[in-house]
Order: structure tokens, then C-alpha cells, then sequence
């Protein structure tokens, strides 16, 4: 597969005259403010964008085949163009050469951000010579089913609503409506000056007024305080910026999506398109744990207190995903567009109704984080004991794994049980520590019966001999003793049989040789990172974290898949437990203490 589009697919609801044809994925940049997330093309075409949260329904949708985009870019087409993040934030500035001027647009989501309310600041500048601007604003909420109506101007600023929604606009006085309630206009930047354009999209009609450079500032403020220093880590840059990501994609309710985006295809026809818009348990903990290693900060209070909040209102019964907002994830159905070339549009997802033992595994990792770091509450106590109760009574029962494939005992999820339960023994120690120690070890003479191979190497599962990947967490989490030669065995066979030109894959697909099935699987690639570094490979480790975070594009998002062959990402992005794989094994190697 491929995510260079051949061309638009044909499908039941095509896309606009006026809609941007898609890029390959590593082009586009992304804009969050921890309740829903943009994606914006190299033409500065904002392409995504759900409103007014995650899961809600797309305003733009462009990047899926539906209507609905806000264009603000360079009227010269014979442009070469670029762009960056401002270090430490979700603030982008896109940047144009064309043939008689340099453009900046600086852009980001407001933060602190309203869960009923966005809004988009986007600051035009003309480095050298003017800047001559399209602006194309169509906002079309419901995935497209409703244009906006209403559209009038008043005092200099645009109003208009539909689809449940209410829209002002500001800095485009000089704007003519369009088809469909668009906005259209060319304007001219003089060189040397600037021009702010404030798109406000909400449940409730707005009051407030948009001043757009108290909400610069705003923004600005915000994100210095948001992202820790990681000068002394290993990429240190890149491990800030993936710190900003995963705040970016942390709610005010503390929880965490695992993708801005759904049905990005990760092979090309194929049936893997799901919506990541959602909070995964197993991701945010990765998540979580990543931040944990750093130090204190707020990210880890969100994500254990979203932690917290649901063990205690569901117990056992603990589903895989979430909304936001706490709710069960909605059931899969199909969207009327063509898609991402090659994919297929979805919204919902199955794997809220399954069980996944390895995720209260996680729990059991992070909440002993916590403990070290003092940020384990009272209530979060308990709800350390109601994951430990859920392991005794469930780590025989057959689960759908990491992978989210058919029940089955796999070794990965077991392993999981048994560093989750030795993290928690030893950061929370007395009696009950010597009891979930006897039970780590009643699971892993079990798991050991069942699942280590006679070459002394653990399989993927019980009847299964196969290479996985995933086993390398497991054991970069400790939950073996340090002298068990099972886990350096483990981790050859893996390197052995799932490597490719430097980059990891899952497991294997039968004869098929690896990246015809899929592609490399970025997360992978830093477990073996950590898996190396916990087993005192020094090189090994830094051979694989700079190998793996290579496979992003220019603005440095990472999705679940990269295409090794091609060079090319494959899937929704921005993936969030890759950037939590990456900062955690930044931290780990530049610091030669052992948990």
C-alpha cells in the first residue's frame, strides 16, 4: 500500500468543486487543543476538523472525501512551501516561496480550549514583497450534510449556523459569500505587515469578542507552561515535541484520543480503516508512563485521575476505549464518502466491547509511577486494588490482546499481568505486596508452562510459535528477573524474524514477506529500544530509537504504520502512543538509572 493517492476515488457522495486533493500523509501538520484536532495540508488547506469535540462530526472533511475546508494560502500556485512548529507548542507556521515574495502563516487552535467551543487563529505575514492570499472558508458540519446558513456580516465579522453549530469569523470584512454559505476572498498583504483571520465555531452563538492578539498571547502562555524542559534528554527536541502532541491530544476531562483522525487506510483496499477517535486505556497509559519517567507533571495527574475515575465506576467490567467524556464508543457504521484514497469511511469502533487483560497490566504500571512520584491519591489507591482484583479473576480467561484480534492466551497479555503486579508490589509495599508479588508469580509459572518455547525463547501464544513484537514491553518493564535468559533469547528471535532495513514489524502473516501485509510498526521499534536498553545494549537501543524516529515527515507526527519500502506513513495520525514510545525511550536513554 501506498498513501500517495492515485487520484480521487469514485463514491456515493463526491467531493466539492472547490475541495483540495489529498496529499500523502506525511505532509499534513497537526493543530490540537486537547478537545478536538485539525489537520492542515502544505497549501495551508485545513482539510479536518471535528467540532465540537473528538468524536463529534467533521466540519471539514476534505481529507475523507466529504465537503468542507478552510483554505488560507498563497494566490500564486508556482510556490515551493515548508513550514515548522514553534518549539514546545501545537503553534505551526507554514511558510511559501513564490516568485516575488516569502509568506508566513502562523496558526494554531486556541488553548485554554472550551469543550463546547474552538477557535482557530491564523496570522498571515509578508516576509518579502506582498502577499497575495486565497482565503476559501466552508464550513459544513455533519461530515458535509449541513451547509451553514444565515451568513451575514455585521461590523466587520461574519456570522452564520447550521447543523447544531454556530460560526463567527473575523479579519475577512472583505470576504463575498459563496456556494453553500462559503466564504471566498483575495486579499493583499503589504510587505512587513500582518493579517489575523479568528474562526470561532461553537455550540452557542458567541459574545465574547475575538481579540486576536490577547488570544495569541493566551496561546502562547498556555503552552510554555503545558510542556517540560527536555533539554537532557536523548533527541531532546523531538521528545518536547512529542510531549506537546500528546498534551495536544489530552482532553480537560483527562483523557486522551488516540488519533486526531478516522479510516486513514493502512494498506491501500484493505479493511483496516478505524476511528481512533477515542481514549484508549492501554494507549493512555503508555502515555501516562511516558510522562512518569520524566517527572511529575499535570499530564500524569489527567491520565491517572481519567484512569481512576473509570476502574472506579466500572470495576472489572473496564472497557479498552472510551470517549472523552467517559461514555462507551459507538458501535462501527459506514460514512456516504469516497474516503482517504484507498480507504474506507468509518465512525464508531468495535473494540469498546472487548477484553484486553495486558491494558490493566498498564494500569498497574502507571499507578505504580505514581506512587514513586507521591501523585497516587486515596482514590486512586482503591482503584489500584479493583485492577489487581480484575487480574486475579481474569488472567486465565482468554483476551483479544494488544492487537485487538481473536480471544486467545496470549503470552504478551500475561507478561503484562505480571510487570503490572511486581511494579505495584514495589512501590506500594506491606502485606499486600507480598500478595501480588505470589500472584505475579503464579502467573508467570503458568504462562511459562504454557507459552516459552523448548528453544527457550517466549512464543506469541499458547500454541502459537510465531515471533510478536509486543512481548519486548513486557520485558522492558521488568517483569522478569534480570538473569532469566528467556528475555534476551526473546528478544533476538524477534529482531531475527520481525526486522526489516532497521524498522520493526508485529508478527508475521504466514508465507507473506514483511511490509506486503503491513507495514512497520513504529511503536515496536522503540519497545525493542527499551527492550535493549533494560537488557544493557546500549547501541542496540540508540540504533533502533534513531531508526524509528526517522519514519515521520517534516512536521514530525509519526502514524501507527510506516511504509519502509516507500517511505511513506500509513494510518491515522497523529498516532499517540507512538510519540509516548518515543519520549519514554528518551528518557530512558539519557538516564543510566535502573527502576
Amino acid at each position: 500500500m501506498t498513501d500517495t493517492p492515485p487520484g480521487r476515488q469514485l463514491g456515493p457522495t463526491p467531493p466539492g468543486d472547490h475541495a483540495s486533493s489529498p496529499w500523502t500523509l506525511r505532509e499534513y501538520s497537526f493543530l490540537g487543543d486537547g478537545e478536538r484536532g485539525a489537520l492542515v495540508g502544505p497549501r495551508g488547506e485545513m482539510v479536518w476538523l471535528c467540532a465540537p469535540r473528538w468524536n463529534s462530526d467533521a466540519v471539514f472533511s476534505t481529507l475523507i472525501g466529504g465537503p468542507g475546508e478552510y483554505l488560507l494560502g498563497p494566490e500564486d500556485h508556482w510556490n515551493v512551501w515548508g513550514g515548522s512548529y514553534e518549539e514546545g507548542t501545537l503553534i505551526h507556521v507554514g511558510r511559501w516561496l513564490t516568485g516575488d515574495s516569502e509568506i508566513e502563516c502562523r496558526e494554531a487552535l486556541a488553548v485554554p480550549a472550551d469543550p463546547d467551543r474552538l477557535v482557530v487563529l491564523r496570522r498571515i505575514r509578508a516576509v518579502r514583497g506582498d502577499a497575495r492570499v486565497t482565503l476559501r472558508l466552508d464550513v459544513r458540519p455533519g461530515f458535509g450534510a449541513h451547509p451553514m446558513t444565515g451568513l451575514r456580516r455585521e461590523g466587520g465579522t461574519w456570522f452564520a449556523h447550521g447543523g447544531g453549530l454556530h460560526l463567527r469569523l473575523t479579519g475577512a470584512a472583505d470576504a463575498t459569500p459563496g456556494p453553500q454559505g462559503a466564504l471566498e476572498a483575495r486579499f493583499v498583504v503589504a510587505s512587513g505587515e500582518v493579517r489575523d483571520l479568528v474562526l470561532e465555531i461553537g455550540t452557542r452563538a458567541g459574545t465574547e469578542k475575538l481579540d486576536a492578539e490577547r488570544l495569541w498571547q493566551a496561546t502562547e502562555r498556555h503552552w510554555a507552561d503545558a510542556v517540560p524542559d527536555c533539554s537532557g534528554l536523548a533527541a531532546p527536541r523531538d521528545a518536547r515535541h512529542a510531549y506537546a502532541i500528546l498534551h495536544g491530544l489530552t482532553s480537560s476531562s483527562g483523557a486522551m484520543v488516540a488519533a486526531a483522525t478516522t479510516s486513514l487506510p493502512e494498506r491501500a483496499n484493505g479493511e483496516r480503516n478505524y476511528d481512533y477517535r477515542f481514549a484508549w486505556i492501554r494507549d493512555q497509559c503508555y502515555a501516562g508512563l511516558a510522562v512518569a519517567a520524566h517527572g511529575p507533571h499535570p499530564l500524569l495527574d489527567a491520565t491517572v485521575g481519567f484512569m481512576t475515575e473509570r476502574l472506579l465506576a466500572d470495576g472489572g467490567e473496564l472497557r479498552p476505549a472510551y470517549t472523552v467524556t467517559g461514555d462507551p464508543v459507538a458501535e462501527e457504521r459506514s460514512l456516504p464518502l469516497p474516503g482517504y484514497p484507498g480507504g474506507t469511511d468509518r465512525v464508531g469502533n468495535r473494540a469498546g466491547r472487548q477484553f484486553q487483560l495486558d491494558s490493566f497490566g498498564e494500569i498497574l504500571q502507571l499507578y505504580a509511577a505514581a506512587a514513586r512520584l507521591d501523585r497516587l491519591d486515596a482514590d486512586a489507591r482503591r482503584a489500584l486494588d479493583v485492577a489487581v482484583d480484575a487480574v486475579e479473576r481474569n488472567w486465565t480467561r482468554p483476551d483479544a490482546g494488544l492487537w485487538e484480534l481473536e480471544n486467545h492466551w496470549w503470552t504478551h497479555s500475561r507478561l503484562c499481568a505480571v510487570a503490572g503486579l511486581r511494579a505495584a508490589a514495589r512501590a506500594v509495599g506491606g502485606r499486600a505486596a507480598r500478595d501480588w508479588d505470589g500472584l505475579a508469580e503464579a502467573i508467570l509459572r503458568e504462562t511459562r508452562r504454557r507459552c516459552l518455547s523448548p528453544r527457550g525463547h517466549w512464543r506469541r501464544a499458547e500454541g502459537d510459535d510465531g515471533p510478536e513484537a509486543a512481548l519486548l514491553l513486557p520485558l522492558a518493564r521488568g517483569c522478569l528477573p534480570p538473569d532469566d535468559p528467556s528475555g534476551p533469547r526473546t528478544r533476538r528471535f524477534i529482531a531475527e524474524r520481525l526486522s526489516e532495513d532497521g524498522y520493526l514489524y508485529r508478527f508475521d502473516h504466514g508465507d507473506r514477506p514483511l511490509g506486503e501485509a503491513e507495514g512497520a510498526f513504529l511503536l515496536c521499534g522503540f519497545m525493542m529500544a527499551l527492550a535493549a536498553h533494560r537488557q544493557r545494549d546500549p547501541v542496540s537501543a540508540f540504533r533502533w530509537f534513531e531508526r524509528t524516529r526517522a519514519a515521520c515527515g517534516s512536521p514530525g507526527l509519526f502514524a501507527e504504520e510506516y511504509d519502509v519500502r516507500q517511505r511513506q506513513l500509513r494510518g491515522n495520525l497523529p498516532q499517540a502512543f507512538v510519540h509516548a514510545q518515543l519520549l519514554e525511550t528518551a528518557v530512558r536513554l539519557s538516564d543510566e538509572r535502573e527502576d
